[in-house]
């Protein structure tokens, strides 16, 4: 302990020993000792020292101070001396009065020693654990040194995290920690982890880093915040930056929604802060990367479209049309509104409709079209107005045709200024800039848009009083043939060769000009200097596309014409070298990387991006077109007449089956209706079927029924009453006669009872024949439905039968027509045509023959349907003349009842008369209750002895 007192602050007798000597001590002291003080002591000495000695404190204590971390985990006082010891042995910040040579021998020791650290993954994993100690002595430096040695190897510390369990994941919980030194150290710490490595990015973003950055940025204060504010939105432009995975990922979290707020601004803009300006800076910058034009198609485009939806684009127009933005801001805000509507019609047509807060208000793009031809204005912004312009025009036709409508003589408003009024402006003033900038712009509202090109040739300008006015094609040449500054000639020049390319009246309109091409072949052919090598170039370009494009309208400007003018003048090797210049521009290939005109100074600004993908396409054919001879030029033009026969060949042929297709499919729509019905139609068929049948057995049933109760009621009838014996002759007589009349009314009776047993069962019959009725009914629609299937199967025959002939009628003019084409070179080329077109038509064939195949199986599942009807049909009809018999036979019964009816009457009468004679005559009567009860006794007694 006096030892380590004497180093660290005492003063001892004696020499005094070197820094070397005492690190050494120090060294042996941390690996010897066994108490923790005393190990302590000795690491926080090492520490003291490890700022003056980083040399040897690093060589000789870094495997000692390693071990402490494995060692002494228990103890986080040692474990944080023993980290910022290696924090100081491998950080590299940049101190104040440090020449560059002490700087990058730091720097080469930071490395030096973080191999030695790295050198074995083990340490990485064991410091990935120490961050897992929420004590914050230990996280802290843990934070800081892990820091440090991302910021030195990289490369080689993501591979190590990335295979690491749980690696990533330990350090996304430094972003949740409550001590904001500690989670703002975690921000910078995932900085350096996330560059440049989309495996790592992909975790960090499925780890929820999404949801927890934007909420730090909320908490600290949007654009307001500070530098924890920053730190968020670049570990964010990390996350996002050239990673489709996590762009998209962002957007379906609805992460884009949450970007609006950010860009709230009042109406006093001035004063902002320094911090404000960087934050809303970046905020802007990832804006542009969800929508970058390096980014695939389909995902800018939904990028685009969840910013207009969600309001982001009108809240990005309202900080550009607001006052006292500062400038960098308004800059970066032009160049991402014009990213966000880049290729996207509807916020295109959005941005068209915003109007400048101005009296009269103005549309924001006449506004920034005043900046970009004011020479005042800042370069930056000159170019951030011209890319928005650009973008508002790519693939925007109705755009184009607006802009082109504003300087046509019918809709020129001499009351106000218009887009088309400041183009012309900037392209005829004094600036070179604004010319270029002007011509480029014009060139872009004519881009791929053959109409428009024809229009602008309608344009007239009043050049001066008294003079009548020439044309804006004319007048271009005019300013090229003056001899003005390289930048507005190259200007012209893209506007010309942009304007003229793939439209030959364009291009008949500048050679009807005489003096246009001697100017041209004059450029050309001289031996300039160095700069004006481009504008020989573009003057090539601008005619080698008056030759490829030329329809030959005029006679002393024909293809052939022109390039013998250019043998004789120039030389056709000459002309093909003066044509390269182009594209060997140290600024051409700057230009051809990105859409966004990015120039270091206004005198490097003479490509336009589109325009250099216009080079690499017309280079080619232009030098084959140049080279080609009049003999080469006719048999190309029969072998693209010869094409474009074929092609209109083909394109019958393509209709034709097209038309085929669907008639095929209509019939197959029809076969599978038919099929339905028929199917429905068997349905209907087997119900009704199965009722005529149970109808059958119903009537059976009531026949055997009817049989077997007449013949029990007449064997069980009989005569069981006898007289008591009479002395008395006319008693006997009566007698008899009253058995014979009480025979007589039981006889009745029984057949009445069996009548009223019939008309009952008849009653019932009429409900069932209207139940036959009803399947006759059904059985005649089923008829008639057959009767139009029948009619469909025979125009479906005859459909089939027309395609048969349509498809004979083909194959003839195919025939016809190979025959024709074998004279030409791609001979082959059409008979693979032809023959595909053969195939597909026999491909048809078959399809039709299975279309018959399935109507002929239509047709006999008809037939059997019909012979089933008409089985069915006559069984109903042997019902109807049953039903007719049951009916005569019921109304008989009615007639016979009534004349029983009448009959019993009569005979109650005399029975009644019989019995008051025999009681007046002194005997005794017995009532008919009484006698039926002695009738049954008689009858169950002899039933008794039957059965013994």
């Amino acid at each position: 302990m006096n030892f380590l007192r004497g180093v660290m602050g005492g003063q001892a007798a004696g020499p005094q020993p070197s820094g070397a000597d005492t690190i050494q001590k120090l060294c042996d002291r941390v690996a010897s000792s066994t108490l923790l003080e005393d190990r302590r002591d000795a690491v926080r000495a090492l520490k003291s020292l490890s700022k003056k000695y980083r040399m040897e404190v690093g060589t000789q204590a870094m495997d000692h101070l390693i071990n402490i971390l494995q060692t002494d985990r228990s103890d986080s006082e040692i474990l944080g001396y023993a980290l910022d010891t290696l924090y100081n042995l491998i950080c590299n910040d940049e101190e104040e009065e440090q020449d560059e040579t002490a700087q990058k021998q730091a720097d080469d020791l930071g490395a030096q020693f973080t191999e030695m650290f790295i050198q074995d993954p083990e340490h990485v994993t064991l410091l990935l654990t120490l961050l897992e100690d929420f004590d914050f002595h230990v996280r802290w430096p843990g934070v800081k040194l892990l820091t440090a040695l991302l910021k030195n190897q990289g490369v080689q510390l993501q591979g190590i995290i990335l295979v690491s369990p749980m690696g990533v994941s330990r350090l996304m919980d430094l972003l949740a920690d409550s001590r904001e030194v500690i989670r703002n150290d975690g921000l910078l710490l995932l900085q350096q982890l996330t560059k440049s490595n989309a495996a790592i990015q992909k975790i960090v973003a499925f780890e929820n880093a999404f949801e927890r950055l934007l909420d730090i940025i909320t908490e600290e204060g949007s654009s307001d915040g500070g530098i924890v504010v920053e730190d968020c939105l670049l570990l964010l432009l990390n996350l996002l930056k050239n990673n489709s995975s996590n762009q998209n990922f962002f957007k379906e979290g609805s992460y884009i929604q949450r970007m609006k707020p950010w860009f709230e601004v009042g109406d006093d803009n001035s004063g902002w802060s320094a911090q404000k300006v960087t934050n809303l800076h970046l905020m802007l910058q990832l804006v542009r990367v969800m929508v970058s034009p390096v980014n695939s198609p389909g995902a800018t485009a939904s990028c685009q479209r969840s910013m207009y939806q969600c309001g982001l684009l009108q809240q990005l127009c309202t900080i550009l049309m607001a006052t006292g933005v500062p400038a960098d801001i308004l800059t970066e805000t032009i160049n991402t509104v014009s990213e966000v509507i880049r290729g996207s019609q509807i916020n295109q047509d959005y941005f068209a409709s915003v109007n400048a807060p101005s009296n009269p208000p103005r549309p924001a793009i006449v506004v920034l079209l005043m900046s970009m031809v004011n020479e005042r204005q800042p370069f930056v912004l000159r170019c951030a107005v011209l890319y928005c312009f650009q973008c508002f025009l790519y693939k925007n036709q109705k755009g184009q045709g607006e802009i082109v409508a504003t300087l046509l003589p019918s809709t020129i408003d001499a009351n106000s200024i218009s887009a088309g009024q400041l183009l012309c402006g900037g392209l005829f003033s004094a600036d070179s800039l604004s010319n270029w900038c002007a011509a480029v712009a014009l060139a872009h509202a004519l881009q791929d848009n053959l109409t428009q090109k024809e229009q602008l040739l309608r344009v007239q300008l009043a050049t001066s009083l008294g003079k009548p006015p020439v044309s804006l094609l004319q007048q271009c040449t005019n300013i090229l043939s003056q001899g003005s500054k390289v930048q507005t000639r190259v200007g012209l020049l893209m506007l010309l060769c942009t304007w003229i390319n793939n439209c030959p009246i364009a291009v008949t309109h500048f050679l009807h000009n005489q003096e246009n091409v001697p100017f041209l072949t004059a450029q050309i052919s001289e031996n300039l200097g160095e700069d004006e090598r481009l504008v020989q170039g573009l003057c090539a370009l601008l005619l080698g596309i008056c030759i490829y494009y030329n329809d030959n309208s005029l006679e002393n400007y024909t293809k052939e014409k022109l390039k013998q003018l250019i043998e004789k003048r120039i030389g056709k090797e000459n002309f093909v070298e003066k044509l390269g210049f182009i594209t060997k521009h140290e600024l051409y290939s700057r230009a051809a990387q990105k859409p966004q005109p990015v120039f270091p100074s206004p005198e490097q600004m003479l490509f336009d991006h589109e325009f250099t993908k216009l080079v690499k396409e017309l280079e080619g054919v232009i030098t084959k077109a140049v080279h080609k001879s009049s003999e080469e030029e006719k048999k190309e033009e029969e072998v693209k007449k010869t094409l474009e026969q074929h092609d209109n060949i083909v394109t019958q042929y393509k209709e034709l089956i097209r038309e085929q297709d669907a008639q095929i499919q209509e019939l197959k729509e029809q076969v599978s209706t038919m099929s339905a019905q028929n199917e429905q139609m068997q349905t209907s068929l087997t119900q009704q079927l199965s009722q005529i049948q149970q109808h059958k057995d119903q009537y059976n049933i009531l026949k055997l029924k009817l049989g077997k109760d007449n013949h029990s009621q007449s064997n069980s009838q009989g005569d069981g009453s006898q007289m008591n014996g009479l002395q008395m002759e006319e008693v006997t007589q009566l007698r008899a006669e009253l058995e014979e009349l009480r025979m007589q009314h039981t006889l009745l009776q029984t057949q009445l009872g069996d009548k009223d047993t019939l008309i009952n069962s008849l009653r019932s019959e009429p409900s069932k024949t209207a139940e036959g009725s009803a399947a006759e009914s059904d059985n005649s629609e089923l008829l008639k439905e057959l009767e139009a299937l029948r009619s469909q199967v025979q125009s479906q025959s005859a459909e089939i039968n027309q395609m048969r002939t349509e498809r004979e009628e083909l194959l003839r003019r195919a025939e016809a027509a190979s025959s024709e084409a074998a004279p030409c070179s791609d001979s082959s080329l059409d008979a693979q045509k032809m023959a595909e077109l053969e195939s597909r038509l026999a491909a048809q064939t078959n399809e039709t023959e299975r279309l018959k195949a399935e109507a002929k199986s239509l047709s006999q599942s008809r037939l059997e349907l019909e012979q089933q009807l008409a089985s069915a049909t006559s069984t109903v009809a042997i019902l109807q003349t049953e039903k007719a018999k049951l009916q005569t036979e019921v109304q008989e019964s009615k007639k016979e009842q009534d004349d029983l009816l009448m009959l019993l009457a009569d005979q109650d009468q005399k029975i009644h008369s019989l019995k008051q004679k025999l009681k007046d005559l002194g005997e005794t009567v017995d009532d008919e209750d009484d006698l039926d009860t002695r009738d049954q006794t008689d009858d169950d007694y002899e039933e008794e002895e039957d059965e013994d």
